[in-house]
């Protein structure tokens, strides 16, 4: 009888403790986990921590982040992929070429030879000229861009010197997944295939390909020079690398930190395209004049421009992004 009403009594008391349990859950801080494929010193590893600054900043409430760096939880198409299922990531900066599932004009935002400079590049991110790309996006896998990085000018980085168009007929070059960037190196004249981005450097070493292209935070942060020690000057094309946040966490969040997150995510994004764009030429220079790369001048950008620009107005038209394309020429 006594054993009984003990655990009666324990009974008792762990229901009358159970809104305890619930209101000390409740209160717990909440915790947002980001993903990087580069450490400290990467410029969107900065853009993250700066974002991570200013939610905390502006949500003025206890939260918790962690940041799983150095490619942890593998990389940017995993980071989505994450995303879009409500898992392991929350937030993170995603090239466009990994929205391509759900979005067809997603990676258009990225294509080469889109912007004419550094200046055209920002005056068309100003514009917000790919907000339709960020509902699809938004819509479509649950991912919200909060906000624009990148700034990186891209090259061509290769085992060999590509002077011209002639020297770069045949070139074996990987390119990212989206269609696009097959379709306008092919045009230029090179052989472009597709290779995950953590496995370019040994596919170089043994030969299966000649080059790649990346801005040269990329370069430095991968060691492609090792492999690939002449950076010819293409400049193809200025990076936009969105800050992505997943929806479905973010529809699970109180509104003022919801607040936070939208506000803190422009500008912190912001802040990564000054330090991307300002780095970049420091960083190539950087490179040369410690003797791990080669600058390579390319004579024949208009010629490849030339040949690139039916394919991106045929592809813009086919995706339904010939009005972006239209009013980012427009832009002056």
């Amino acid at each position: 009888m006594q054993r009984r009403s003990f655990v009666g009594a324990m009974a008792a008391g762990a229901v009358a403790a159970a809104p305890f349990v619930q209101t000390a859950r409740a209160q717990a801080p909440i915790t947002l986990n980001g993903a990087s494929q580069f450490g400290d010193d990467h410029a969107f590893t900065k853009a993250m921590v700066r974002f991570e600054e200013l939610v905390k900043k502006y949500y003025g409430k206890p939260i918790n982040f962690v940041l799983h760096k150095n490619s942890a939880l593998g990389l940017e198409k995993q980071y989505f992929e994450y995303m879009a299922q409500g898992k392991a990531v929350d937030f993170a900066i995603v090239s466009p070429a990994h929205m391509s599932t759900f979005s067809r004009a997603a990676p258009f935002v990225d294509a080469p030879f889109l912007f004419r400079d550094l200046d055209h590049w920002n005056k068309v991110l100003d514009a917000d000229l790919f907000k339709g790309v960020a509902d699809e996006v938004a819509q479509k896998a649950e991912v919200m861009l909060i906000g624009y990085a990148g700034g990186g000018t891209r090259n061509i980085f290769a085992n060999k010197p590509v002077r011209n168009l002639a020297e770069m007929k045949g070139l074996k070059v990987r390119v990212q997944g989206a269609p696009i960037w097959s379709k306008t190196f092919a045009a230029a004249g090179m052989s472009p295939t597709v290779i995950a981005y953590n496995e370019v450097y040994n596919a170089i070493q043994n030969g299966v390909i000649q080059a790649g292209e990346n801005e040269a935070a990329g370069v430095e942060q991968m060691k492609f020079y090792e492999v690939g020690s002449n950076l010819n000057l293409t400049q193809h094309a200025i990076t936009i690398r969105p800050l992505c946040f997943s929806g479905k966490t973010f529809k699970k969040l109180p509104a003022d930190l919801q607040a936070a997150i939208v506000k803190a995510g422009k500008e912190a994004a912001a802040y990564g395209r000054q330090v991307e764009s300002s780095e970049d030429s420091a960083k190539v220079d950087a490179l040369e004049k410690a003797g791990k790369l080669k600058k390579i001048p390319f004579a024949d950008r208009a010629a490849m421009k030339k040949l690139v620009d039916p394919v991106i107005e045929a592809y813009a038209k086919e995706i339904g992004a010939d009005q972006i394309l239209a009013k980012i020429n427009a832009l002056k």
